[in-house]
């Protein structure tokens, strides 16, 4: 499996955050939130469609509401393969981070 960038992995964790409620708005402002970067709705759709092309995320289109004006949500999962890279992308931090104790502060016996 291809290694997720930094961005996706951050996007990724948003999505998954957010459970069934992970649309380009939320998934913007959990990313703000977690990671203080505030992306342009650009850079956020265009890795939304790579996750999409790559597999790792679906897409599902809200239902209409008589309030709401405009477009439906859209709105974001994470597939299982999705799941599988954003779990592996953790566990090779882990390791990186775990191979170098005295910098992060661990004492290891």
């Amino acid at each position: 499996m291809k290694e997720l960038t930094v961005l996706e992995q951050i996007i990724l964790s948003a999505v998954w955050a957010l459970k069934n409620n992970a649309y380009g708005v939320s998934v913007r402002q959990t990313v703000k939130k977690v990671s203080g970067k505030s992306l342009n709705y650009g850079t956020l759709y265009n890795n939304l469609e790579q996750l999409l092309k790559k597999g790792y995320v679906a897409k599902t289109e809200g239902d209409s509401s008589p309030d709401r004006i405009g477009r439906p949500r859209i709105f974001y999962t994470l597939t299982p393969n999705g799941q599988k890279a954003l779990r592996e992308a953790y566990e090779l931090h882990t390791t990186i981070w775990n191979s170098i104790p005295d910098f992060i502060g661990i004492n290891k016996k």
